[in-house]
């Protein structure tokens, strides 16, 4: 066999030697990429407006929602349920509406998809600290020397206020009338109100700063809480995911613990 040969035959040999360990590294990679279909997640930022009674149930539940979504991100915006229906129409950019009641929701039927009620609440009287003035019933709050504190009457739970007090003829002068039932719960915890009409979940939150006087159920009212997509989303099915999850029972149990009574 000539030298020549001889060298051509050992090129080609350190050739294939060469390809095995390349060709093998292929098949891994292949083998990987087949084991490992799943892409990433897309990143999604939902905005949600939400009622001011919602505020720390809401917390806890977006928490959970973005443990089982990866990828998604939820930013709450609390207030009165009038103030979120005045940003909704003046289209601040937003992709779900939860609300304290039906009668707002329903005034936005324009600019919503359809509504879902996720969660029902009552009223308490919220009284101070230790209740000095030993409150405990409506009537009570017709007392002159009681520095009563009710939400405004175009704020949901300022209207159910005026239905059962009119409904029991009880005549109440607040001493101030506020934007949501967190700006009534706070004057009573701060003391610059000796009581208020509020719901039950958020006297809840407050401890021993305030004593709830339940109201009975035919005195009562009930308020519900719809959700609903905003026609103005950019991001249309994540937020309508999201309006559905608040009805699964993972969301409704959240609800509940929270107080609030089921859907």
């Amino acid at each position: 066999m000539s030298p020549i040969t001889i060298r051509r035959r050992t090129a080609a040999a350190l050739t294939a030697a060469l390809l095995v360990p390349l060709a093998a590294c292929g098949k891994s990679d292949d083998k990987k990429a087949a084991a490992d279909p799943t892409p990433e997640p897309k990143a999604v930022n939902l905005t949600v407006l939400a009622a001011s009674s919602l505020t720390d149930v809401f917390k806890t539940a977006g928490e959970a929602y973005q443990k089982s979504h990866p990828g998604t991100k939820i930013t709450f915006s609390f207030a009165g349920s009038q103030e979120l229906a005045a940003q909704v129409k003046q289209g601040a950019p937003a992709d779900a509406l939860v609300t304290a009641d039906t009668k707002t929701m329903d005034g936005l039927k324009a600019e919503t998809g359809d509504a879902t009620i996720i969660a029902k609440n009552r009223l308490v009287i919220a009284a101070g600290k230790a209740n000095p003035f030993k409150i405990d019933e409506l009537k009570d709050l017709a007392d002159t020397k009681i520095k009563v504190v009710l939400a405004a009457p175009e704020v949901p739970v300022g209207r159910y206020s005026k239905q059962i007090l009119d409904a029991q003829k009880i005549e109440v002068k607040p001493v101030s009338q506020e934007p949501n039932v967190r700006a009534v719960l706070s004057k009573v915890e701060l003391g610059e109100a000796d009581a208020g009409l509020v719901y039950k979940t958020d006297s809840a939150k407050s401890g021993d700063k305030v004593v709830a006087v339940d109201i009975p159920d035919e005195q009562n009212a009930v308020a519900s809480y719809p959700a609903a997509t905003l026609k103005q989303s950019k991001n249309a099915t994540d937020a309508a995911a999201f309006v559905a999850w608040l009805s699964t029972p993972e969301a409704q149990k959240i609800l509940q613990d929270a107080g609030f009574q089921k859907a």
